[in-house]
């Protein structure tokens, strides 16, 4: 059997990996238009931040360690071609031109996701960056060096992360976005309030709910960046705007999100029967709303790859679909979220109550007690609870992990209120958090 796969980063390595222990007989070969592989850029801001000084140490993969397991790989290689019928792919070598005429019995498609750039004027200026791959990382780092102020236009995980380490290198930092609020994908209010409080403390300028019109530039060079409200000073520009499906040479052969995310069904099988695809380039299960939606994140990414291997041969390993569970720590909030955010839940035509706990996180009468808040999100009439959102500041996000398993398995507030959870007054109360926050619901 000859596998082609075509991109290596988090989903592409995972699938390579069980291929070549599921299929020790097979011809596995591997194609991808970067220098390197299996790149964490998610430790980006790590690296920037001084946190995880050594870059390199964010590969968890190589082409050697590939290598090793009997896989080919063709690095800076452009699939230009793909003819799904007759089984065969067209690469280009980016560095010589020189091309390569593949044939594939199985193909796996992982070749996720890519930055949005928005057409902004003045946006061929010098020193306005992307933030994705190792080199970007790198480049960031160099140019920081010589900056003094430093504009991150987008309020998401990365940006934010971003912010935070550029604060913390002594840079004048200004976040942009086009909501009033950071993190509003992933957070309701009650959870991002206290952590821009945080970086209006700490002299970060908070321009949200302004839409970036352009960029001016002095010698070539980006100056400022212009809002509908305002004008900041800018050696450098960070673009998080957002990522979307890197599947344009696919439009039209497969099955896809207007996004142009590949559909797959729960075995990691595409529209066409010998094609499967995984990671930020696909469409996931979201099970809170039970549609396909558009969720880059490494943690989908790698259990997508793994699963689209284990089925090449026969349907196996069935996905359990996603709750999008994510978290993140700035300054000295530790915060994770799953599910559907109260905002979320409103916007997809949900009825739905919430719950919001804030109480210390073990007993009073322990030397020290710090605070947390959780809220759930739950669907009103049925009670199934839909998402979950919770914060403190000592590092309590894995019980996030137990309100995504609760999400995927549909259960209630009433039913979670009900759970058996161990009691330990070093971490916990008789009602555990998790309890708590859902029998509140019953006096409401």
């Amino acid at each position: 059997m000859k596998i082609a796969v075509i991109g290596c980063t988090h989903a592409g390595t995972a699938a390579i990996v069980q291929a070549a222990k599921r299929y020790p007989d097979a011809v596995i070969t591997v194609y991808e238009r970067n220098d390197n592989i299996s790149f964490l850029s998610c430790g980006i801001a790590l690296n920037v931040g001084g946190v995880v000084p050594d870059a390199d140490k964010l590969f968890y993969s190589s082409p050697e360690a590939l290598r090793q397991l009997g896989v080919t790989t063709h690095m800076k290689h452009d699939v230009t071609a793909l003819d799904l019928d007759a089984r065969t792919l067209t690469a280009r070598n980016l560095d010589n031109g020189a091309v390569i005429e593949d044939s594939f019995d199985k193909l796996i498609i992982t070749t996720g996701s890519w930055p949005i750039v928005p057409r902004f004027e003045g946006a061929e200026l010098n020193n306005i960056l992307l933030c994705k791959n190792y080199n970007h990382s790198q480049t960031i780092i160099e140019k920081a060096k010589d900056a003094t102020n430093i504009v991150v236009i987008g309020a998401g995980y990365i940006g934010i992360e971003l912010v935070e380490a550029f604060e913390e290198n002594g840079k004048h930092v200004t976040l942009i976005d086009m909501t009033d609020r950071i993190m509003a994908k992933y957070l309701d209010v009650e959870f991002t309030t206290p952590v821009e409080k945080s970086f209006q403390e700490r002299g970060v300028v908070l321009a949200l709910g302004e839409t970036v019109q352009r960029f001016n530039g002095n010698n070539g060079s980006v100056s400022s960046v212009v809002t509908d409200k305002g004008e900041y000073s800018a050696d450098l520009v960070i673009l998080c705007i957002g990522f979307k499906p890197n599947t344009e040479f696919m439009r039209g052969k497969l099955d896809m999100l207007d996004n142009g995310a590949i559909i797959v069904d729960e075995y990691m099988r595409t529209s066409h029967p010998h094609v499967f695809a995984a990671g930020d380039c696909t469409a996931v299960q979201y099970n809170p709303t039970e549609q396909p939606a558009y969720i880059p994140l490494a943690t989908n990414a790698v259990r997508m790859g793994t699963i689209a291997a284990c089925n090449l041969m026969t349907p196996r390993i069935r996905s359990l679909g996603t709750q999008g569970t994510s978290g993140i720590k700035i300054y000295e909030h530790h915060i994770a979220t799953t599910g559907l955010t109260e905002d979320a839940a409103i916007q997809q035509g949900l009825i739905v109550e919430t719950s919001l706990l804030e109480d210390h996180y073990r007993p009073e009468f322990m030397p020290t007690t710090e605070p947390l808040k959780l809220k759930l999100v739950f669907e009103q009439g049925s009670r199934r609870i839909l998402g979950a959102q919770l914060s403190s500041t000592i590092d309590l996000t894995a019980a996030i992990n137990t309100m995504s398993v609760c999400i995927q398995n549909r259960m209630t507030v009433d039913e979670l209120a009900v759970v058996d959870f161990f009691f330990q007054p070093h971490f916990n109360k008789p009602w555990n958090y998790l309890n708590a926050v859902a029998l509140q619901t019953w006096n409401a």
